[in-house]
């Protein structure tokens, strides 16, 4: 399986930008899907988390009430509606994918996900 990422751009201060995920080779049929970025000087953090098949959502508290996670299966397509962006999520963006059915707990873990995409730039200019 792959995961293609795309979406990441320039956007002021304030701004919205909608980031895909493209999942080619099989589905994630009965595990999740998350979206983590990585700032310059700084560890990849858990943005946010699907669960494929019930359709639970996870975000982290520095984006909740901004971001929006989202699916469609049929498309095996996953994306992330960012709304007023602030310059601290200027980061690098990672789709991250597994077949597990992670418990609540280990969700927002990088290491609990096996199938990674490429990273998306996304910068936030104030």
């Amino acid at each position: 399986v792959q995961l293609q990422a795309s979406g990441g751009g320039l956007v002021q201060d304030g701004g919205y930008l909608r980031l895909s995920c493209a999942a080619s080779g099989r589905t994630f049929s009965n595990g999740v899907m998350a979206w983590f970025r990585q700032a310059p000087g700084k560890e990849r953090e858990f943005v946010a988390a699907i669960r494929w098949s019930a359709n639970m959502k996870y975000y982290a508290d520095s984006v909740k009430g901004r971001f929006t996670i989202s699916k469609d299966g049929a498309k095996n397509t996953m994306w992330l509606q960012m709304n007023s962006l602030k310059s601290e999520d200027t980061a690098e963006y990672f789709c991250a994918g597994t077949g597990r059915g992670l418990i609540s707990s280990t969700i927002r873990f990088a290491r609990e996900y096996d199938v990674w995409g490429q990273g998306t730039q996304v910068t936030v200019s104030s």
